[in-house]
């Protein structure tokens, strides 16, 4: 993190047509952000203005651009060219804090159907937490077809997981959490989790979750992990179920036996975020259910090195950034 660096640019000019220029207020981590600290996501361009997620306000707006005002508050959608329908290597390959400048600036030049209306009553910090994590979490679910009475396995506690929880519960399903913390368990718990599995008490958690479905397995298990949690997504699976992965955490490479996978006419899924459009579409739950995403910290745009140290750690939600300049 000692490679951090604010520095002073000239202004921008003014948007062109179809642009909107954005005065950002809050930030927000994923593990992605992390990976490209660390070299460690494909792709990355150095020097680079780091962050995929963020939030502010419109203060210009270019000739020609519809459906946004002056003073709207949106959220920039980190794919910046993935605007609707199925991805490519293309859309899903351009992203903000990655090959295009993220969200640690104070003033932003966007595309103006690139940015999602905020939910009137989200704060600025809440509303950074989710473009990823929503995104991904709305599609999870859309991909399973999680309806009421569903069963979801939702591994560990972070701003996906938390995300997925509340979209969840709003879409009536029946949600299992894991993790190896019983803190964070109670937590999950407290904001509607209807079973929890500490996994370091019970290693088999594959078979709780299959015990506590009645012997089904889950319609949707969300791996968030990787390689050390695989296998036992696919066994904690029903029949004709949807394992999400798109953890990476504890690497990827990994050797699979396939016949539970064919057995068991599973789906493996993966992600990488989603279109505006999807964003949009979880947008609008969150504002119909009034949710508001977990954020277990926020900084201040001169604690962004231990704003990443903490999102190192695995905290419980969001960790977000208050772009107070």
């Amino acid at each position: 993190m000692d490679q951090l660096k604010r520095i002073d640019l000239p202004d921008p000019p003014p948007p062109s047509h179809g642009q909107v220029l954005v005065r950002m207020h809050a930030a927000s981590l994923n593990f992605l952000d992390l990976a490209v600290a660390f070299g460690q996501y494909p792709g990355i361009v150095y020097p680079l203005v780091p962050v995929a997620d963020g939030v502010g306000e419109i203060i210009a707006i270019g000739d020609g651009t519809t459906g946004v005002a002056l003073g709207d508050r949106v959220a920039l959608h980190p794919k910046a060219t993935w605007l609707s329908g199925r991805g490519s290597v293309e859309k899903a390959g351009i992203t903000r804090g990655v090959t295009l400048p993220g969200s640690l600036m104070e003033i932003a030049t966007v595309d103006a159907q690139s940015v999602v209306k905020l939910a009137d009553h989200l704060s600025w910090e809440q509303g950074a937490a989710l473009p990823i994590a929503a995104t991904t979490a709305w599609n999870a679910l859309s991909c399973a077809n999680i309806v009421p009475g569903s069963n979801v396995a939702l591994l560990g506690t972070g701003g996906v997981s938390m995300i997925a929880l509340q979209l969840a519960k709003a879409r009536g399903a029946r949600v299992i959490v894991t993790s190896s913390s019983d803190a964070k368990l109670a937590f999950a718990r407290e904001i509607g989790a209807d079973e929890t599995i500490n996994y370091t008490a019970s290693p088999n958690w594959d078979q709780d979750v299959v015990a506590l479905t009645n012997g089904l397995g889950a319609d949707l298990v969300l791996d968030t992990v990787g390689t050390a949690t695989f296998p036992r997504s696919l066994s904690a699976a029903r029949y004709g179920g949807v394992v999400f992965t798109i953890g990476f955490v504890t690497g990827t490479a990994l050797e699979i036996d396939l016949m539970p996978i064919i057995v068991k006419g599973l789906r493996v899924q993966g992600n990488n975020t989603g279109s505006v459009e999807d964003f949009a579409k979880a947008m609008q739950a969150i504002r119909a259910s009034r949710i508001e995403p977990v954020l277990a910290k926020t900084f201040g745009i001169g604690e962004v090195a231990e704003a990443y140290h903490a999102q190192s750690h695995g905290p419980v939600g969001k960790i977000a950034i208050r772009l107070d300049w």
